[in-house]
């Protein structure tokens, strides 16, 4: 268990002890109001909330990504999953988010790293290929989901990993797809204390897959067979 969260009792001490490590390794917290702009809600993007350490520790840390990895955080708000794989991953990380001024939040925090990058715009614009990992929790509606996994097909240079996090079933947008391989899933909904208390993190269970995508001769033969018509 990490040490901040060891004397842990409620959700706003879990809340304060993710913001105190934020301000360690950030220099401040990224807790943002958390409502979306009314322009970027009508382009189907959710609002913005910061992943929990505890629960990037279950859904990344266990990827085994090296250093030859770059994982893309899909809408990474003020950089909560940059400020973990700075700490915790070997890989390259970047993050790519929509509203610019999350966006630059991320950005000034994490310029002096090396490992880190940051891009504001949105994730259906900028090239897919330099990434074997993307992380994605409940960045936006299903729709967009569905283009950014096409995309993500169509520009695959190699087999990749995802993983999704979403309170509203985001595994059927997965299902049929060929070269898509659930690796596993879950929810989560509590934190355990370290006494063993359950304390209730989020209103509903929050389910979450981890996908293998390996189809990409699948994804080349597609293109091929698309431009030859």
């Amino acid at each position: 268990m990490v040490a901040s969260y060891a004397s842990i009792a409620s959700k706003a001490d879990l809340l304060a002890a993710d913001a105190a490590r934020d301000v360690a390794l950030c220099g401040r917290s990224l807790h943002v109001d958390a409502r979306v702009r009314a322009d970027l809600a009508s382009a189907c993007a959710h609002e913005p909330t910061p992943t929990p350490y505890f629960v990037l520790e279950e859904l990344l840390g266990k990827l085994g990504l090296t250093a030859n990895d770059h994982l893309l955080d899909v809408g990474c708000g003020t950089g909560r999953v940059l400020a973990y794989a700075a700490s915790q991953l070997p890989c390259r990380a970047t993050g790519v988010e929509l509203d610019a001024r999350l966006a630059n939040i991320a950005s000034s925090w994490s310029a002096s790293s090396p490992q880190l990058n940051v891009i504001a715009g949105s994730v259906l614009d900028i090239s897919l290929a330099p990434y074997t990992c993307f992380y994605l929790f409940n960045p936006f509606d299903t729709a967009v989901l569905t283009r950014f996994l096409d995309k993500a097909e169509r520009e695959a240079a190699r087999p990749f990993a995802l993983v999704h996090m979403s309170d509203n079933g985001e595994s059927f947008a997965y299902l049929g797809r060929p070269g898509w391989r659930l690796v596993r899933s879950g929810s989560i909904q509590m934190f355990q204390t370290a006494s063993g208390r359950s304390i209730k993190l989020y209103e509903f269970p929050q389910h979450y897959s981890v996908w293998r995508y390996e189809g990409v001769q699948y994804a080349r033969l597609r293109v091929r067979t698309s431009s030859s018509r």
